[in-house]
């Protein structure tokens, strides 16, 4: 295939079954209904929360597309691209990592402890510089990752930060529901104008 083939989006979401309001799904549904090439990577079945089953998910989703791709990962999908990224290649355009969780310091209640997510392979998370260009959208009040540690992330990997402001883990218990500006950074990646000024209303704001 052409180097300049439209690349297909390739949706990975976190630890999380289908969710039609999400913001991953309904972005999903508007490329597919606008023409453009997409795939969601299927939620786990099994067990969930290894860290291998997950990027061989991925592996095996990125494995039956030809051509180039262009990652849209959210929580711990955002996780789960970047250790792929360390064992795998394939021709990624661009990365869109949206409110990655802070595996690396204890979560609120009901979500997994530092030592499960240890024994289950997602610590250490992975510092390297990512092999290909990624936009990394944080929020300035995420309950599962502060600010500070999310940039810390983005600059070892070599990602441009997006600030969005008070967003939650934008998801839908956060209101998200339609993220606008999905489309903008994807715009972004595929154009290689990841320096270029952003828009007015970074959080694609909601009513």
């Amino acid at each position: 295939m052409s180097s300049t083939a439209e690349p297909t989006v390739v949706i990975v979401p976190g630890l999380r079954d289908h969710v039609a309001d999400h913001w991953q799904t309904l972005l999903a549904e508007q490329l597919a209904e606008a023409g453009r090439a997409v795939r969601t990577v299927p939620p786990v079945t099994g067990e969930r929360l290894s860290l291998d089953v997950q990027v061989g998910n991925l592996a095996a989703a990125l494995a039956a597309l030809d051509g180039p791709v262009l990652l849209v990962a959210h929580s711990a999908g955002v996780i789960t691209t970047v250790h792929w990224a360390q064992r795998h290649r394939a021709d990624v355009r661009g990365a869109l990592l949206a409110t990655p969780p802070d595996f690396e310091t204890p979560l609120p209640d009901g979500y997994p402890t530092p030592a499960e997510l240890a024994d289950h392979g997602w610590t250490p998370v992975p510092r390297a510089p990512l092999a290909f260009p990624s936009l990394l959208a944080a929020s300035a009040d995420d309950p599962l990752g502060a600010p500070e540690r999310v940039a810390e992330l983005a600059r070892s990997w070599g990602s441009r930060l997006v600030e969005l402001g008070a967003v939650g883990h934008l998801n839908p218990a956060s209101g998200y529901g339609e993220w606008p500006m999905a489309e903008e950074l994807i715009h972004m990646l595929e154009s290689g104008s990841t320096s270029a000024p952003l828009g007015a209303t970074p959080t694609g704001e909601h009513p």
